[in-house]
This record gives C-alpha cells, structure tokens and sequence, in this order.
C-alpha cells in the first residue's frame, strides 16, 4: 500500500513537473514575441486551483494530469478585441510560431541537460564494467570475450560503468555491424580499482551485431549477446531491509544467514536470489542461523515483473556486502562543475538520439511494440526511482523530459512537430494549409495518438497481470 502511494505521489510529480516545464518554454517565448497568453493550464478537464496573476494570466490545475496547454489570442478560435489583433499568435510571422512551438520540447532538452549536469556534479554511482564468462555458443564467446576483461571503451566511447557499456552497445546495435569492444584482460575488481591488468594493456574483442537478436533495452543488451558480468561470490547473508517489504513482514534481520530454502540447501546469495525469484507470491520454508542458532521462518516473497516480462520473486532485501569489497566493485562517474555541463549536453544528445532511433526500429518492426510504455508503467519506475534517492529519481526525470521532448518534435498533426511542419510547408509555398486539410490531419494525428496510448495501456496492463 506504501509503495502504491509512493508511486502515485512520483508520478504526479514526475507528470506535474515536466508538463509545467514543457508549457512554460511555450509560455515564456510567445510572451517574448509579444503574443498574448490568455491561460497556462497544468492538466486538463475541470479546474482544480485557478488564479489571475497581476499579468492578465490565468492559471490553471486541472483534474486530470496527463498534459497541458498554453491559451494565446488567436482569432482562429474566436473573435478578438480591435486592442489585441496585433498580439494574436496567427498575426506573427511563421518564424516566430515555429520559435513558440519549438520552445517547449527544447525547454524537456533544457530540463535533462540541468539534471545531468547536477547528477555529473554530485556524482553518479556505478558498477564497474567487469565482465565473468560469456554463455558458450553466444556472439560474445564468439568474439572472444573472456573472464577478467575490463570493459573501457565501445567503438571509441569510454564506458567508465557497467550501465555505460550496456547503453553503448544498444546505440551501436542498431547499426547491425560489427561491435570494437576495448577491454583490460584478465583483471578482477582489485586490479579494476587500480586500472590495470595484464600490465594495462588493452586489447579488442567484437561483437557481431548482424546476427544479434533484438536489441530494444539496455537492461536486456547482455543478456542477447551472451555477456555476463562479473558475479561476486557473495554469502547468503542477509544485508539491509527495505521497510515494509516481505523479508521485513517474515521477520527476517539484517545478519541472518540462511541455511536452508524451501528445503534446498543455500551456498551463496545468487543461489538464493534464485529460489526466491521462483516462488512469486509463493510462500515456503527458510531456515536462518542467527545468533549462533538456527530457526525456521515462513517467507511470502512479493511478484513483480523482471526485464523479460517474466513474473519473479522479491523480498526487499539485500546482500551483506564486505566494505572493503563493495569499494572495490564500485565507480563513481564525477565531473568538475564545467565539464558536468558538457558531458550533460552530450548525454542527452545520445539519449535523445537513442529513443528517435529506437521508435524508427519500431515503425519498421525491427523492434517490438512491447517497447511503448504508459502512465502504470512510468509510475511503477518512478516510484522506484523515488525509493532509491535523489539521484535516480533525477535520472528518471531527465530521462522522461527528453522522451516527451522526441516525441513532441515528430511530425505528427497535433503535437508541436505537426505544427511546426505545417508552419514550414507555409514558408515554402507562401500561404498556410487550408482548414480542410489541416483538420483532416489534426483527425489523422489524434486517430494515431489515441493508437498509441491504447497500446501502451494494453503493454501496462500485461505487464500488472503478468
């Protein structure tokens, strides 16, 4: 019930926050080119809070949050006052409805760029990309990979992470060629902590990504080509709780070592990851020592859905992790003030970049429909990244400030980029669209919309229902 409020609380805000953005880069240009703004509304449907600012303004929340919009005279909507038709939006020039147009999808650039530069300048935490075994018969023990290899660069960029390397090879995926891995061979997290192995030197493993499977996530990328990372021999001791979850509600402790699970015998905490990713929803058996003794509790995990779409097992808890250990598996991806802002630029190039090419995959079915997510699925993560801090939660919302900004600029009648396309068929041919032709789109444009929002509400609900 917690996390259900959690979710709902980051959603809103997440929607909330990102609309107001995306509105105000409208709102802030056209009042700049002199255009009058008759109301800022965050959200649509009834009024639920609504005020005159001292600028003529109202503005607007709205019931339901799944958008906004920015009122501008216009006498296409209605008869304007004699005082005001020179502010109408449809008397500027077409450049400066192309700038107000434009402006809020580059105020969801703006906003990522901000939140990559603070995350780049507080630091962003990782794993280190060291690589165990590759899968026999995959594309990566094709290629040569080997236990130990350090992952230092994909195709000439720098993979300073294990998230790094996996968002690089998606990119480079989609070209269909052949993946220049640069890796420190044979090398653990020690030698990683040092940056050396085999005396530093570096050598290049291939992935061929011709004959690799779809490629749509970061989270699925290893997994396809058969790479694994390095896996700690962790024990089965049980490290911190999250509150209210399973483990807690089973009453076990942080210090608990189990010993049996579902009358298996538990060696290591990937082996008990496994029984416990088995059994969603399932209750069974778990012997613990604690205290020198052993006992026997009942332990319920709770279900949810892992990258595959499969339904697994989890207890919100984690491993008791050595420190000295836990250092040594860890990077922090740290920027001086100046260099965070350039490195944010460039990270929300490629994530931009990313997700165009990710829905043109999809428009030609090189990539699954399964891949478009709706309002359930964007508040499950975004109650996650709630629990995990300040950093993640900034991730998320940078993240989805640059999908809504894509996805305005396409040229797609009724979002932004429609818009701006009828604007430059205007330029060329001297006059706007006639009325029939721009409505007929504006039909077509919410006709593919209202498409794709079923979609992802279908893709949410098979994945709430497994």
């Amino acid at each position: 019930m917690l996390d259900s409020f959690i979710s709902l609380m980051a959603f809103i805000v997440t929607l909330g926050l990102l609309i107001t953005v995306h509105e105000y880069g409208h709102f802030w240009v056209a009042r700049r080119l002199g255009v009058k703004v008759l109301r800022f509304s965050v959200g649509f449907g009834r009024p639920l809070w609504r005020w005159f600012g001292r600028d003529g303004v109202e503005y607007v929340i709205a019931l339901l949050p799944l958008g906004g919009y920015v009122k501008m005279v216009d006498e296409r909507e209605g008869e304007v006052p004699p005082e005001d038709v020179d502010r109408a939006f449809n008397r500027k020039p077409v450049a400066s409805r192309i700038a107000i147009v434009m402006a809020g999808p580059l105020a969801n650039f703006l906003f990522a760029i901000v939140a990559y530069s603070v995350m780049f300048g507080i630091g962003v935490p990782g794993t280190k990309p060291l690589l165990d075994d590759p899968k026999p018969g995959s594309l990566a023990a094709a290629g040569g990979f080997q236990k130990g290899d350090l992952v230092v660069a994909v195709d000439g960029l720098p993979t300073p992470s294990l998230s790094a390397v996996m968002l690089a090879l998606v990119e480079r995926a989609m070209a269909e060629g052949v993946i220049r891995v640069e890796v420190i061979p044979d090398c653990d997290f020690h030698c990683a902590a040092g940056g050396s192995g085999n005396g530093g030197q570096i050598r290049t493993r291939t992935l061929d990504a011709r004959a690799a499977p779809e490629l749509s996530g970061a989270a699925l990328v290893f997994d396809s080509v058969g790479l694994t990372p390095w896996r700690l021999a962790l024990p089965a001791v049980i490290g911190p709780l999250t509150s209210g979850g399973a483990a807690e509600r089973a009453g076990l402790r942080p210090g608990d070592r189990i010993v049996l699970a579902d009358g298996e015998a538990v060696s290591d905490w990937q082996q008990w990851r496994g029984v416990i990713e088995r059994h969603p929803g399932q209750p069974f058996a778990v012997r613990i020592e604690r205290e020198g003794a052993e006992q026997t509790l009942e332990l319920t995990p709770d279900a949810r859905e892992n990258e595959r779409g499969q339904r697994v097992g989890f207890i919100g808890a984690m491993a008791d992790i050595p420190e000295d250990l836990a250092e040594h598996s860890r990077v922090v991806v740290r920027y001086s003030p100046l260099k965070a802002i350039g490195a944010a630029f460039e990270k929300t190039w490629e994530m931009s970049w990313l997700t165009l090419r990710m829905l043109g995959r999809m428009l030609v079915g090189k990539a699954s429909l399964d891949n478009i997510s709706g309002p359930l699925t964007i508040a499950h993560f975004a109650g996650q990244a709630a629990n995990a801090g300040l950093l993640a939660f900034l991730s998320m919302l940078a993240l989805v400030s640059l999908s809504l900004g894509v996805l305005n600029l396409l040229p797609v009648p009724v979002l932004d980029g429609g818009h701006v396309l009828y604007y430059l068929i205007e330029l060329v041919k001297g006059s706007p669209l006639s009325e029939a032709v721009q409505n007929l789109g504006q039909q077509m444009g919410i006709a593919v919309l209202l498409l794709l929002m079923g979609l992802a509400l279908f893709n949410d609900f098979s994945r709430l229902l497994g």
